[in-house]
């Protein structure tokens, strides 16, 4: 999955925006303005996602290109070398557990919004 894929992946979400907060090579993505995932447009690409605690632990041991998250809250998020994992479905589970993690975190009026989205 390159990262044209992945950011195409990301916008067919609910509520999904997307802006360069941070400088021009890390593409942030946002649901309903809080990130879920974070795409590096320099070499190697990588994504952050973020993730259970325990599973982040679980897949960083399992996974040699996963890692804890670049810049980021290292029990929390994950870095994904994704030159690293080739199994493209892992990758997108991978994304929408961490989209799904941040709008259970969204307030409640704001989740039915999105479910109301078309």
């Amino acid at each position: 999955m390159d990262i044209e894929e992945i950011r195409n992946y990301c916008l067919k979400k609910k509520g999904v925006t997307e802006s360069f907060p941070f400088d021009e090579t890390t593409l942030v993505m946002k649901v309903k303005n809080k990130m879920f995932c974070l795409i590096s447009l320099d070499l190697p690409h990588g994504i952050n996602v973020k993730c259970d605690p325990e599973k982040a632990v679980e897949l960083r041991e399992k996974y040699e290109g996963v890692l804890p998250g670049y810049h980021m809250n290292k029990r929390l998020w994950n870095t994904i070398r994704i030159d690293e994992i080739e199994n493209t479905a892992l990758i997108k589970e991978w994304i929408d557990d961490s989209y799904e993690l941040v709008v259970n975190t969204l307030p409640q009026k704001v989740r039915k919004e999105l479910t109301n989205m078309d």
